[in-house]
């Protein structure tokens, strides 16, 4: 019997279930090809997990296995005939300045290689990895010749597209058995993916929009700079040969394996498990349990909020009006940054030049219109109508202001999340906003779903309401490439099929035999037809919109799954099959009557 889902307490947000043994994966072999790949995945366990009493709030793990991170091979130097030149004239390069020169080389067509920021910190790093000689000797960017580098480099690219089967056969073979070695952990005796057990190589960093550090050398990252967690009892990977771990722990209340810091931005980089997991399933199902607990109380809350817009302490207002921002349009708490970050900002860090003031607009009272750089330097326009007590305070947050004085200049991110959390335990910012999107997924699918709808208009109706909350979220992208491609080619299609419906609407009148026949051809050419007019809809929809950030982040994974099964649509055509692995949890749980 399934576990029911229900709200649980806020000591523990995972619903405790009684133990289950784990069942067996028996996949179907579709081809020759597949059997030995599905002989391994016979013996291969699924762990029920949720149905598991679990080990308490902190704890994580009681024992845990693994081999350690896999390093990026050596650097190989480039043959005689690549050479590098400074002001028309050979230059030999060390092996390090050497290594460096030809991460540049390797971009040089590139739109980053060409601006000015990107070649200043890239020239000012590699000067710092050059002998004393090259230094005094190197001083001019302008007068750096990388072209040999480039053309070998790309010529390289063009090797590997064009390498024999049996090479590429080769070292395929040779990354299985480095995933079958490292890409998998035992916790609590049971095995476990890993999701990133590969250090990344050193390069140049490129950042999200104008970061401010884009062309930062990152640098190779050594056994020395790697922090191990691993169970007390289990035996502690070996390092490379001639290097050892920056330390080892036995942490069972974090899920990382290994951790580092990273040079450029000096935050943690951390191997995790993969996210089909128990300790990633396990989070995703707390997060959006905490969510669903939030229906309890967001009256409460917007109550609170709404009647701190009149407090006497501006301190009071200015965390007021903040929280109706990420409650009303789910912004982005926002954290406080340095100067050598990105300009990107979230709710708590808004500037005054951010927004925009109109007492009346477009026949609208009390408008604020926003423009400011988000998340991933993804640009957030839109515009609101607020209550008068809101456009009021905002007024007055902005009076005698520069425009590039903070708007909420008496407010910070991890203060409000613990008046958040004073509020109802586990309430941050985050929260809300998960609330909203999975919130108005729901809403939107029960208003567009109807009876007598076909699969391929049930899936519309899914997409147009995975589309609102990406607009909610601004979960923006480019449009594809081959955008217009794309849609020229569907236009086509319907054009060619409107054609033969003509065509079989004139047969169907001249001829009375085998008239039964005629119209069943014309009835399929029309659904056909109808498919297609749907794809161009939902292209043209969704051409900068991204439906799969909220989908795998935002979104309780139920609502799908429960929409799936009170409609008859199969689980595959909404989540692919490492997203059924992730949310199996969901798939399990979720019931057709499910509600978030």
């Amino acid at each position: 019997m399934r576990p029911k889902s229900k709200l649980v307490s806020n000591k523990n947000p995972v619903v405790k279930a009684r133990k289950r043994k784990v069942s067996q994966v028996t996949p179907k072999v579709e081809t020759s090809s597949s059997r030995k790949k599905a002989k391994t995945e016979d013996k291969e366990e699924r762990w029920i997990w949720w149905e598991e009493d679990q080990l308490g709030d902190r704890i994580r793990w009681r024992t845990l296995q693994h081999n350690g991170p896999v390093f990026p091979p050596p650097y190989k130097r480039v043959p005689a005939n690549v050479k590098f030149y400074y002001y028309g004239r050979e230059k030999k390069l060390s092996e390090n300045a050497e290594e460096v020169a030809g991460f540049y080389g390797r971009i040089l067509d590139q739109e980053c290689a060409t601006k000015d920021i990107f070649k200043y910190n890239f020239f000012t790093d590699w000067r710092e990895v050059m002998t004393s000689k090259e230094r005094k000797e190197i001083t001019d960017f302008h007068k750096c010749d990388f072209r040999d580098f480039h053309a070998y480099y790309k010529e390289q690219a063009e090797e590997r597209k064009m390498m024999p089967k049996e090479e590429k056969l080769r070292i395929k073979e040779e990354n299985e058995a480095l995933t079958h070695k490292y890409g998998f952990c035992l916790i609590d005796g049971h095995k476990q993916k890993i999701g990133n057990f590969k250090i990344e190589p050193p390069g140049l960093f490129r950042g999200r929009g104008e970061h401010p550090k884009m062309g930062k050398l990152k640098r190779r990252i050594e056994a020395e700079d790697i922090l191990i967690n691993i169970g007390k009892k289990a035996k502690v990977p070996e390092p490379p040969e001639g290097h050892s771990w920056k330390g080892v722990v036995h942490d069972n209340t974090v899920s990382w394996l290994a951790c580092w810091t990273d040079n450029i931005l000096g935050s943690k980089k951390y191997i995790m498990l993969n996210p089909c997991s128990k300790l990633r399933g396990e989070k995703d199902w707390q997060k959006y349990e905490i969510a669903r607990k939030l229906k309890a109380h967001v009256a409460r809350i917007r109550s609170e909020y709404t009647q701190d817009f009149r407090s006497k302490d501006m301190g009071v207002r200015q965390r007021a009006v903040a929280l109706y921002f990420i409650d009303k349009l789910a912004l982005r708490s926002g954290n406080e940054k340095g100067e050598d970050t990105a300009d990107t900002v979230g709710c708590c860090s808004l500037k005054v030049k951010h927004i925009k003031l109109d007492k009346e607009k477009d026949g609208r009272k009390y408008v604020v219109s926003f423009d400011f750089l988000g998340k991933d330097s993804i640009r957030y326009v839109n515009s609101m109508s607020v209550e008068k007590p809101v456009f009021e305070n905002l007024q007055k947050f902005v009076k005698n202001k520069q425009l590039d004085d903070e708007l909420f200049d008496l407010l910070k991110p991890s203060t409000l999340n613990k008046y958040l959390n004073g509020l109802m335990k586990g309430l941050t910012a985050k929260v809300f906003r998960t609330y909203n999107a999975s919130k108005t997924l729901q809403e939107q699918l029960d208003l567009l779903t109807k009876e007598g709808m076909s699969i391929p208009e049930k899936l519309a109706a899914y997409n147009r309401a995975n589309r609102m909350v990406a607009i909610l979220c601004n979960h923006q992208r480019t449009a594809p490439k081959n955008f217009d491609i794309s849609m020229a080619n569907l236009k086509s299609k319907i054009d060619e099929k409107c054609k033969l419906i003509k065509e079989a609407k004139k047969e169907a009148k001249s001829t009375e035999e085998n008239s039964s026949k005629h119209n069943k051809r014309l009835i399929q050419l029309e659904e056909q037809l109808k498919k297609l007019n749907l794809q161009v809809t939902e292209k043209e929809e969704n051409k900068t919109i991204a439906l799969g950030t909220s989908k795998l982040n935002y979104l309780d994974p139920r609502i799908s799954v429960a929409w799936c099964k009170k409609w008859d649509v199969p689980i595959e055509k909404i989540f692919s099959k490492t997203q059924r692995d992730r949310f199996r949890w969901a798939i399990e749980m979720a019931g057709p009557d499910f509600k978030f």
